[in-house]
C-alpha cells in the first residue's frame, strides 16, 4: 500500500519480513532456536512473510524475531534498551510473499502504531481502533520528520505485525534524511 505524508514527497510502503530475514528465521531465529513447523488446522494465523492469514492446512512456524535489532543493523542506529523480540507466525517453508497492493493488512481490529526516530529510540505511539482510522493514523505518523518508520502491532500481545517506511525507491533526486548531509 501506498500513502503519502504530508511535508514528505516520498510515498510510504508497507515492509513484511524481507526475505533474507525469513531465509535466517526458518534456520534459527533471533533468540537462536530453530523453528518447529507445524500444520496450522484452523488457519487465521497472521503471517508476517506475506501479510494474510494462515489457510487451513498451510504449514506454518512460530519464531522470534526483532525487527528494530535488523533495521538498526542495517541503517547504524542503536535501538539500546528499545531492542526487543517476540513471536511471528511465518510459513515454514518459502512463500511468494505479499500478493500484490491488497492495502493495509491486520487491520480487522485494534493495532498500535509505534514510531521510531532514526537514532532507533520511540517517538510515541498511537492505538487504532477502526480499519478505516490506519491511513489517516499512518499519514499523521510520518508528519513528523523525526520519524523514520512504524510499527504495526498488535494490541492483545504487543506482537509486530508489519513496518511501515518511506518508499526508497520513490524518494525525489537528493533526498535525505533530517540531520544527514545533502
Amino acid at each position: 500500500m501506498t500513502l503519502q505524508a504530508p511535508h514528505r514527497t516520498t510515498p510510504l510502503a508497507v515492509h513484511p519480513i524481507p526475505g533474507a530475514v525469513l531465509t535466517d528465521l526458518r534456520a534459527l531465529d533471533d533468540a537462536g532456536r530453530p523453528p518447529v513447523p507445524r500444520t496450522d488446522e484452523e488457519g487465521g494465523a497472521p503471517l508476517r512473510c506475506c501479510l494474510r492469514h494462515s489457510e487451513p492446512s498451510e504449514s506454518i512456524a512460530l519464531v522470534s524475531y526483532a525487527p528494530l535489532r535488523r533495521w538498526a543493523a542495517e541503517t547504524g542506529a542503536d535501538p539500546g534498551p528499545y531492542d526487543e523480540q517476540g513471536p511471528v507466525f511465518i510459513h515454514a517453508e518459502d512463500c511468494a510473499g505479499p500478493r500484490g497492493d491488497d492495502g493495509l493488512p491486520f487491520t480487522a481490529a485494534h493495532r498500535v502504531l509505534r514510531r521510531y526516530a532514526f537514532d532507533g529510540s520511540i517517538l510515541g505511539g498511537r492505538l487504532v481502533e477502526t480499519p478505516d482510522a490506519f491511513a489517516p493514523a499512518l499519514t499523521e505518523a510520518f508528519t513528523d520528520l523525526e520519524v523514520a518508520l512504524v510499527h504495526v502491532r498488535a494490541v492483545e500481545y504487543g506482537c509486530f505485525l508489519y513496518e511501515v517506511r518511506p518508499d526508497v525507491r520513490k524518494r525525489p533526486a537528493g533526498w535525505s534524511r533530517p540531520g544527514s548531509p545533502g
